[in-house]
This record gives structure tokens, sequence and C-alpha cells, in this order.
């Protein structure tokens, strides 16, 4: 187990490449859309095909990472990644695209997994957590900005992450192999903390689901709705995603000093605002003003609710698994339900029905960080220049 001053990078770097697919994924539908011909509607449904692929990931490799070894899996994950992502960016028959989408999202369920269970390992989850969504954040900020002016077509974000998995390649060798981390191999654990756990499994694809409904049709209210172009869209969604990498790292720096129930439970309601703020934006100032609130609270309490599950199992990550799966049943899910409700009714509708959605669920998660609340959470302590670094880095 790291110290609390370790840097996992290899975990980090992990973490980067799992995350980076929902982070991008207004530009991945907003292209596919544009440039293949599919619909508006049709476009969100491969966007939920390739996150369903990655739940599904999750979901199948949650027990199996300790036992098939952090380090193989982690490489086929990403050689699905680059693989699918890969050969996704470059055809442009539709069945093709989806096919590559549904494995890569599987390579980036995969990665995910295995990220999940080593920061689950570290003596100091919440830290390692903040630190990947700054690691990704960076990343998916710098692609924003970078693809409008790299030319037309639907495969350049699907590139970007498949060369975001062939950087990550070498780091896997840090892993431990197969068996390395294991207490035991006589009798498997129970899963503890069931009750708490199994409250977070069902209520994270709600979460979720809200928060990727409005991200999955974001780029095409800044368009539509809000009459921007795609670069003035990138650059608002890049100061937005900057605006999370600060959020973030304030939440790192308060760590545990504000408990778990005060940002999971107040954060899910500033979010709930946001998101009617965003979807109901006319102009530029309202279309920024809703999206980088948005993206500078969900990162924060994202940090926590990870922190949360990984605290429910911290000798194997299990929950932490579980719960991250559950929570891509809902990505997958978001971008399909914002399709169809701002379709149906528009998107302020589509705001405020997610948003009531939100404070709903904010009550049973409120409840579980109450509880988990009762086992102290060690200080979290990042330094001054990571965002620095990790911006540089993503640069």
């Amino acid at each position: 187990m790291s110290s609390p001053r370790t840097t996992p990078w290899p975990v980090l770097a992990l973490f980067t490449a799992g995350y980076l697919a929902p982070y991008l994924l207004p530009t991945v539908v907003g292209r596919l859309d544009a440039y293949l011909p599919v619909t508006a509607t049709q476009a969100g449904a491969i966007g939920s095909a390739l996150l369903l692929s990655s739940a599904t990931a999750g979901f199948l490799l949650a027990s199996l990472v300790e036992r098939i070894g952090a380090r193989r899996l982690a490489r086929a994950g990403l050689a699905l990644a680059f693989a699918g992502y890969g050969g996704a960016a470059l055809v442009h028959a539709v069945p093709a695209v989806v096919a590559g989408a549904v494995l890569g999202g599987f390579g980036s369920g995969t990665v995910t997994a295995v990220a999940a269970t080593r920061i689950a390992a570290q003596r100091d989850p919440h830290r390692t957590s903040t630190l990947g969504l700054l690691g990704v954040s960076a990343l998916a900020g710098a692609v924003y900005l970078t693809v409008p002016h790299l030319g037309p077509g639907h495969g350049l974000p699907l590139a970007a992450i498949a060369l975001t998995a062939l950087a990550v390649w070498p780091l896997t060798g840090r892993l431990p192999a197969a068996g390395a981390t294991l207490h035991t191999r006589r009798e498997p654990a129970p899963l503890p903390h069931r009750r708490s756990g199994l409250v977070l499994v069902a209520v994270m694809p709600c979460w979720s689901l809200a928060q990727n409904a409005l991200w999955g049709v974001s780029g095409r209210i800044g368009l539509t709705q809000a009459h921007l172009t795609e670069a003035a869209v990138g650059v608002v969604f890049a100061v937005a995603l900057g605006a999370g990498l600060l959020g973030v790292l304030g939440a790192g720096a308060l760590g545990p000093r504000l408990g778990r129930a005060l940002p999971i439970g107040a954060g899910t309601a500033l979010i709930a605002g946001c998101i009617v703020l965003s979807a109901s934006a006319t102009d530029l100032a309202s279309f920024a003003g809703g999206e980088i609130a948005w993206n500078t609270c969900y990162p924060i309490v994202l940090s926590y609710l990870i922190g949360l599950a990984a605290s429910l199992d911290p000798a194997r990550g299990r929950w932490a698994v579980l719960v991250g799966s559950a929570s891509s049943l809902g990505t997958a899910a978001g971008p399909l339900t914002g399709s169809l409700l701002s379709a149906q009714a528009g998107f302020p509708v589509m705001g405020a029905v997610l948003a009531a959605g939100l404070l709903v669920i904010a009550v049973p998660m409120t409840v579980v960080a109450r509880g988990a609340g009762r086992r102290m959470l060690p200080v979290v302590e990042i330094p001054v220049e990571t965002p620095a670094r990790q911006t540089a880095t993503a640069a």
C-alpha cells in the first residue's frame, strides 16, 4: 500500500485512460451526428452503447482483478480501447463505427475496473481519486481546445481516446501481476457494509444518468439553442473543465474537513440547479455560466463518491468497482435519455426533469455518506503545483 505522500502514477494514468471517453462524450456524439448519416438520437444511442459496454466490463470484472492480475487486465483493456476507438475513428460505415465504439467501451471499462481496485488499495483513496479527476479533466480540456482546429470528421475525438490508451501502456509494467496483492486465496471474503453498498449501487445509475443526459447534449445546446460555433463551444467546455480542475483541487485540499454527507448531499442539490441553468441557456453568457458551474460541482461530488465507495471495501475495492459500474449504467443511458427528452419536450424541460430526479436521490446518498462518515477519513493534502503539472502533462 502506498504511503500518503506517494503518488501512484500508473493508477492515475489508468484512471485517465478509462474515464476519458465519458468526458469527451459531447464532442464524440456531436461529431457522429454531424459527419455520419445518423440522426441526433441515433448518435446518442451510439454513445450509450459505448458506455453500456464499459459498464458491462466493470460488472463482469469486479471480483476478478486480483485473480487475473492488474497488469494483465490493464494491458488487455488498453489494447481493446486502442483497437476499438482507433478502428472506429478510421472507418465511415456506421455498423463498423458502432462495433468499434462498443469494443473500445469494453476496454475503457476494463481499465477503469483495474484503476478502481488500485485506488481502493491506497491509504487515501479520496486523494488518489481527486488526482485522477484532475488528470482526466486537464486532458479532456486540451482535447476540446485542439479538436475544432484539426478539421472535420467524426474520428478525431475517438482517435484521442485511442492514443491515450496507447500512451498509458508503458506504465502498466509497474502494476502487480496475478496474485501479487492477494491477502489469501483460500476463502473469498464477503462484501463488507452490504446495505450501504447496495444503496449506492441502486442510486448511482440515476445520479450519473442525470449528469450525462446533460453532458451528452451540451454540445447541441450550445450549437442550436445558444447559437454558438463549434469553436466557441469547445472553448466553453475547456474553460468549464479548467474550473473543474480548481474545484477538485479545492475538494482535495478540504478532504475530510466537511465530512462526506455535506459535499455529496448539498453538492448534488447544487448540480441540480446547474443543470436547469445550462439546459435553459440561450446565449453565450448563460451557456458558459451553466456549464462552468456544473463542471465545477460535478467532479467535486464525484471525487467524494469514489472515495466513499472505496472506503466500503478498502482491502479489495469490490464496492468501488461495483458502484463505478453502476454509475456507468447511468452514464450509458444518459446520452439517449437526454436526446429523447430534449427531442420530445425541449432542453429546458429536460433540465427540470433531471434536476428533480437528482433532488430525490440526494436523500439516500446523504444517509449513506453520514453513516460512513463515522469512520474518520484521512487528511487529504494535494500539492499546490499539482494542477499545473497535470495540465502541462495533458498538453
